[in-house]
């Protein structure tokens, strides 16, 4: 018979997020501050930000036996096949160790259309990973980029403390759904993940599926979160959602980007456009879910021509982040461009093609990550060279 150890979970442990909400059973990891939360739109984005893509227990411990009750939030989308149980990534000193799922929780149907949403409350699940090496090790948990995930109670056979600091230089990443990860295999395969990985940085990714919009509470949670290097992959979604004219969009990005700059005015910075997705190069949006035949896929449902009035596509927000950035480098030497194309691109999308029409399969996550990696991390002046000095 196992003697258990509980450890509670709070902030000493949790890495990745920026608040942890109290809640009736345990703690719910957000990516956004309360502030911003309450100034939230629709359910829809905070649905995205309470999936904790990047978000990690941390802690060290000689335990051969670890077991994490949780309480996950699946998604299921109107009309569309079911989707697997999330994942959780085991990672013992640095390499993963192990996987799990938890198919029990709530079960949260999503109009994609509407963007109507309705919950049918679950039970409490376990993870269970046993069988680990004795002796102390650095233990690492990455949650579900997928559900959100209440963090209820952690048993361990030894006792646990919290991870040391490694010295790590932390990452802060903003994006869409691509950097949110909704299609990796797992939270440890998101493409910001492996370049974390390669860049030996600790990553807090602020990846929110849908809703990479210029959102001036996004730009003010970037401002006054502690980091050393900063990345924002802007545009695709201002134009699947068909959120702004050119008119709009050129102030925006400058005011995101004076906000960051507020709270790290010489952090090297780096804007990243959009990588190559087709169905919307030249078209501008909205973007329409498609299930005819029976998966998930999209459609663009603008008229090129309407590029003239100012609708944006993949291609003109190109030209202007590029422009932006180099009109801005002038009075700002840590500020980078990276076109996003060189992370994807049209041989690649020849390779790889998009599943769905937007989001890259697991091995597009890892391409787009190795890359990443590289141009920012590892490479002759990348902008973030200096990350594992």
């Amino acid at each position: 018979m196992t003697d258990w150890l509980t450890t509670p979970i709070d902030s000493r442990l949790v890495r990745g997020a920026l608040d942890l909400e109290q809640t009736e059973r345990g703690v719910l990891p957000h990516r956004l501050p309360a502030r911003a939360r309450r100034q939230f739109p629709d359910a829809y984005l905070a649905m995205m930000e309470a999936q904790p893509s990047g978000v990690r227990l941390a802690f060290r411990t000689a335990a051969t036996r670890i077991e994490l009750d949780v309480l996950p939030t699946k998604v299921v989308y109107q009309g569309g096949p079911a989707r697997p149980d999330g994942v959780y990534d085991l990672v013992v000193d640095g390499r993963l160790a192990g996987q799990a799922s938890v198919p029990e929780g709530n079960v949260r149907t999503l109009d994609m259309t509407m963007r109507a949403v309705d919950t049918r409350p679950g039970p409490v699940g376990s993870v269970r990973f046993a069988g680990l090496a004795a002796g102390p090790k650095d233990i690492e948990i990455w949650l579900p980029q997928t559900e959100v995930t209440e963090l209820v109670a952690l048993r361990t056979d030894a006792p646990v403390e919290p991870a040391a600091d490694r010295g790590r230089k932390v990452w802060l990443h903003h994006g869409s759904s691509i950097s949110h990860g909704t299609s990796a295999a797992s939270p440890t395969e998101t493409w910001p993940a492996v370049a974390a990985a390669i860049g030996g940085a600790e990553l807090v990714n602020l990846g929110f599926g849908g809703n990479a919009l210029l959102d001036p509470f996004t730009a003010r949670a970037m401002r006054d979160t502690p980091a050393d290097l900063i990345s924002v992959k802007i545009g695709i979604n201002v134009v699947n959602a068909d959120a702004m004219r050119l008119r709009a969009f050129v102030p925006a990005v400058h005011g995101f980007l004076d906000t960051v700059r507020e709270g790290h005015p010489s952090a090297p910075l780096l804007v990243v456009s959009p990588v190559l997705c087709p169905v919307q190069e030249d078209t501008p949006g909205p973007l329409a879910p498609d299930f005819s035949d029976g998966r998930l896929s999209f459609v663009a449902t603008g008229d090129p021509a309407e590029r003239a009035s100012g609708k944006l596509t993949l291609n003109v927000i190109r030209d202007e982040l590029a422009r932006i950035v180099a009109q801005r480098a002038t009075e700002d030497p840590n500020l980078y461009y990276l076109d996003g194309r060189a992370l994807y691109g049209e041989a690649d999308f020849a390779a790889l093609p998009l599943p769905d029409a937007v989001h890259p399969d697991p091995a597009g996550h890892r391409l787009i990550g190795e890359r990443f990696g590289a141009a920012a991390f590892t490479a002759p002046g990348a902008p973030f060279a200096s990350a594992s000095a």
